[in-house]
């Protein structure tokens, strides 16, 4: 099966996604990520990314189909971005923990790796409690660092729902119950940003599950 990201521009109207999915279908393809990435109300946009057995074939039929305008090849979002360390909390505190990730990662990244580092100043037990939760619903998201001073109730609740469905969870050493629900629990916000990328890099030989203790 080959790979495939596609751009792909149509005609806006109902059942436009349906004919691109049906062709998709057509040809066995497996379409593993989708976003609408412009609506308006002349033409649509679609983000794709299908691994299927004959490219060439399935470029041509998409291209020739009735409601699309134009189809780009370009290169998938993990080639191009890899996986993603996320950092969330207060802002002088991810301001830190993102001098530690974006360092570490820029010295995995020239090895080869490919890892890019998203962060979002947030204030507010409900506010970031959504946000952890959306972190499990972010493509190629592998670590979420909680950066703050007090961080408990529905934010504990929502970080032991994203581990539950495999996302590490890395926690400043903070007031309140976040700290004991995390995977992880780092004093020096530049050290915690350090070891979330060490976590998730194929070149590095570090792995928090093999730590003989989890605060540090």
């Amino acid at each position: 099966m080959t790979p495939l990201a596609l751009v792909i521009t149509t005609r806006s109207g109902p059942g436009v996604l349906h004919v691109v999915t049906g062709i998709i279908a057509a040809h066995s393809g497996d379409i593993t990520s989708l976003t609408i990435v412009e609506s308006s109300r002349d033409l649509t946009r679609l983000i794709l990314e299908v691994s299927v057995q004959d490219a060439e074939a399935l470029l041509a039929d998409l291209a020739a189909a009735e409601p699309v305008t134009k189809v780009e090849r370009v290169a998938t979002f993990q080639h191009v971005f890899g996986k993603r360390v996320i950092i969330m909390g207060g802002g002088a505190q991810v301001g830190q923990v993102a001098i530690g990730a974006i360092t570490e990662a820029d010295r995995h990244n020239i090895r080869g790796e490919k890892i890019s580092v998203d962060t979002i100043p947030l204030v507010g037990e409900q506010a970031l409690a959504e946000a952890v939760r959306a972190v499990s619903r972010l493509p190629r998201a592998s670590v979420l660092v909680l950066a703050g001073s007090l961080m408990g109730g529905e934010i504990e609740k929502a970080v032991r729902d994203v581990r539950a469905q495999g996302l590490t969870v890395i926690s400043l050493n903070m007031a309140g119950s976040v700290p004991d629900a995390s995977d992880l629990v780092v004093t020096d916000p530049v050290q915690a940003g350090v070891m979330a990328v060490m976590a998730i890099a194929d070149t590095a030989r570090f792995s928090i599950g093999r730590l003989s203790k989890r605060v540090f």
